[in-house]
């Protein structure tokens, strides 16, 4: 319990993994325990994380809405007054719903980390990682995210610089969760109080995976055996969530190996650069990677997955910037102010954006 708190906190668990990897589904199956709420995807961290900033065409102004409400928050704890506005909101969903832990599910939670280990320092993490082929070739086929440019090079590095100017920011942004999600929650998984699960392992073994997260979770792992998919009525009513759950019956492990014939080896490879060969064998997916490679598919080295790094970095500053300064990732990967003024140096940040493109259109040129 924080200082400045009085009374009881609500139980509280962050399910963390990107978009596509299995977290509705994970979600749902913990939710049919008597004493566990899933709400579809809260996003509430999010939203306190931004207090004070808003789209710069607010009628009040923008600039003067961020410069007040900072100046009036930096005389106190923040990190106290998005705590109690949390567990408000957590305790009142909680007695809606009758139950007494909260599972918020919110897969862009990668981008805030820090903020909610500041916030929640004593939550558990349910961390859930899936192939990153499997979840790119479910971003292809569910959200039609493009993988390969409609040229004989098997990235748009060329044009890579103006196609990320111009293409509308969700195609980037589900590009950005591979790119630079993926190893900021790879390397939640020493985190004390994490727990983590494989999507391969969940819907091949589905008991005895939920039995041992609710037994994590001080929940009678008995309360659900054994899994089944139950009702997911809830989502009907929400605009967040994966909609394939409303069409699933049972689980079954057909998603697991659909990548193989779902992607080309252009569209491997692309996933292969940008993720990195090494972090695939570190989360444990090295025979994943030897397929694709058998396919062809080239390990290109470090620097060419750096140089995708710096890429989605410098997109997510200029992003942040063009939305009115929101707050976003920083070149260091980090939530935190960059060492420039983005939005005054738009034009240089483009240029940025360039050089990089070019260095690596140079580099897959030799390779």
């Amino acid at each position: 319990m924080m200082s400045g708190r009085v009374g009881r906190s609500p139980e509280v668990c962050f399910l963390l993994g990107l978009p596509r990897s299995g977290t509705t589904l994970l979600a749902h199956l913990l939710q049919l325990h008597p004493d566990i709420v899933a709400p579809p995807e809260p996003w509430l961290m999010l939203a306190l994380e931004a207090i004070g900033k808003v789209d710069r065409r607010h009628p009040a102004g923008s600039s003067l809405i961020e410069a007040a409400t900072s100046e009036f928050l930096g005389r106190i704890d923040r990190t106290i007054v998005s705590r109690a506005f949390a567990d408000a909101a957590y305790d009142q969903y909680l007695a809606k719903a009758g139950k007494r832990i909260i599972i918020d599910k919110t897969p862009r939670y990668w981008t805030t980390l820090e903020f909610v280990a500041s916030v929640y320092p004593e939550a558990p993490h349910i961390l859930l990682m899936r192939n990153p082929y499997a979840i790119a070739a479910s971003l292809k086929s569910t959200w039609g995210i493009p993988l390969r440019a409609e040229s004989a090079q098997p990235v748009s590095v060329s044009s890579l610089a103006d196609l990320m100017l111009r293409l509308p920011d969700g195609i980037i942004s589900s590009l950005a969760d591979l790119v630079l999600g993926l190893p900021r929650l790879a390397a939640q998984r020493i985190r004390p109080q994490t727990h983590l699960v494989q999507y391969e392992l969940l819907v091949a073994h589905p008991d005895e995976e939920i039995q041992r997260l609710l037994t994590a979770l001080g929940c009678d792992p008995g309360g659900v055996a054994p899994v089944s998919m139950g009702r997911a009525d809830y989502l009907q009513s929400s605009s967040f969530g994966d909609r394939k759950i409303l069409e699933r019956n049972t689980i079954d492990e057909s998603s697991v190996k659909s990548w193989q014939s779902q992607l080309s080896v252009e569209e491997m490879q692309t996933v292969t650069d940008l993720v990195g060969a090494e972090l695939f064998v570190e989360l444990g997916y090295e025979q994943e990677l030897l397929h694709a490679q058998k396919a062809g598919v080239l390990d290109r080295g470090r620097e060419v997955t750096e140089l995708y790094r710096r890429i989605f970095r410098t997109w997510w500053d200029l992003r942040s910037a063009k939305a009115g300064g929101l707050s976003g990732l920083s070149h260091a990967g980090e939530s935190a102010h960059t060492s420039w003024n983005v939005s005054e140096n738009r034009d240089v940040a483009i240029e940025m954006l360039r050089g990089e493109v070019a260095r690596l259109e140079q580099i897959l040129r030799i390779s």
